[in-house]
């Protein structure tokens, strides 16, 4: 599958796998000058590139995990690109440590993930079927006893 790129900026990079069996290519800042993102912001970071996204699929936005342990990550990770979005891509990133981190040019601060994406018919109805689950939400299945929190 091609996934055909636009460059929206100068030194805009592809997206590109780091090993050879990666399910995420690794996107890269395209910001001018280095963006500090202090405690608590949330900061659009630009990928300087437009993706055209086959019908069919759709792209995924996910955190690295080399930033997760400096306490930066994607409030709505994972982030959806339709195949039919042609803007850029910008990446959301929180920070949730204690301390201002600094993104620089071309560094790598998300995962993109193309996936099959199917699309559902919906329809009314008067009941569902029966499961044993039943209308059992949060926690209902048990709790994880390996879980202190």
């Amino acid at each position: 599958m091609v996934v055909r790129v636009k460059k929206l900026r100068e030194k805009a990079s592809l997206p590109l796998y780091k090993t050879e069996h990666a399910a995420g290519a690794d996107l890269v800042a395209c910001v001018e000058q280095p963006l500090p993102i202090h405690p608590g912001e949330v900061v659009g970071v630009p990928t300087g590139i437009a993706l055209e996204i086959p019908p069919g699929y759709e792209g995924q936005i996910r955190p690295r995990s080399g930033l997760g342990k400096l306490g930066l990550s994607i409030p709505n990770a994972p982030g959806t690109i339709d195949a039919d979005y042609r803007g850029e891509i910008i990446v959301l990133l929180i920070n949730l440590s204690h301390e201002t981190h600094t993104v620089y040019p071309g560094d790598r601060i998300a995962q993109l993930v193309i996936a099959p994406v199917v699309q559902a018919e919906f329809a009314f109805v008067d009941e569902l079927s029966h499961t044993q689950r039943g209308q059992g939400g949060f926690g209902s299945t048990g709790r994880n006893d390996a879980f202190q929190g």
